[in-house]
């Protein structure tokens, strides 16, 4: 992990920061020394785009890392699938990110360095029923990391995704017992859910000066789950 003695101060924005995996890969880089940005759902409302634009546009594009964290995953069979719900998950975890992210880069780019860290999820990778939405908008974030790594890897603008699997939040335990989770780890080769903080690390790394040379990957933390 980076010295904040031996590398520049960074400037980090992360959504979804209020809890979880967000909450932790922000603590982690206020605990390095960077300065963290991480807007509320009231001053950044990722479910509309014109809000996303309105922020964007009052806010000068010096971002040095971006973490696209915030992310909603919820369960429509295809039959009940309606366009709004459609619509409001392709905003939140697709639409959103890409203008975060391309805002970012201008900066990024004209300073010769930057970093991007897009939170995809293991089912971006595999599916389950009911999970059509969520899988389909993870899938694009993937295929937009790559692109985005090819485009900006001239001027030094390193982009990737991680891909979490099971992991253990205020979030998993309000929706799954104690027995649904026990359920959980036993489908883990290493029998249990992984730590926010186990997230944050990686993240922190690939989003760091430490990492120099890896771009377009997408890294799935899970495990071992997506190994079965």
């Amino acid at each position: 992990m980076n010295n904040p003695k031996t590398h520049p101060k960074r400037r980090v924005l992360v959504t979804g920061a209020a809890r979880g995996i967000g909450k932790a890969i922000a603590t982690l880089y206020a605990e390095m020394g960077h300065e963290v940005i991480t807007p509320t759902r009231a001053e950044l409302d990722l479910s509309s785009v014109p809000a996303v634009e309105s922020y964007l546009a009052a806010s000068p594009p010096d971002i040095d890392v971006l973490i696209n964290n915030a992310g909603e995953n919820r369960a429509f069979p295809l039959d009940q699938l309606g366009t709004g719900d459609w619509e409001r998950m392709l905003a939140i975890n697709l639409t959103a990110p890409m203008l975060l992210m391309v805002h970012a880069a201008r900066g990024m780019c004209g300073r010769g360095w930057g970093r991007v860290v897009n939170i995809s999820s293991c089912f971006s990778l595999v599916s389950r029923a009911g999970r059509g939405s969520y899988a389909a908008t993870k899938a694009g974030l993937n295929g937009l990391t790559r692109s985005a790594a090819i485009e900006y890897a001239p001027r030094n603008v390193l982009v990737n995704a991680v891909c979490p699997g099971f992991v253990e939040t205020d979030l998993t335990r309000q929706n799954n017992s104690a027995e649904q989770i026990a359920a959980l780890c036993r489908q883990v080769p290493l029998g249990r859910l992984a730590q926010p903080s186990e997230v944050a690390r990686y993240v922190y790394f690939l989003g760091s000066d430490d990492n120099t040379y890896i771009t377009g990957q997408t890294a799935v933390i899970d495990g071992g789950f997506l190994c079965q």
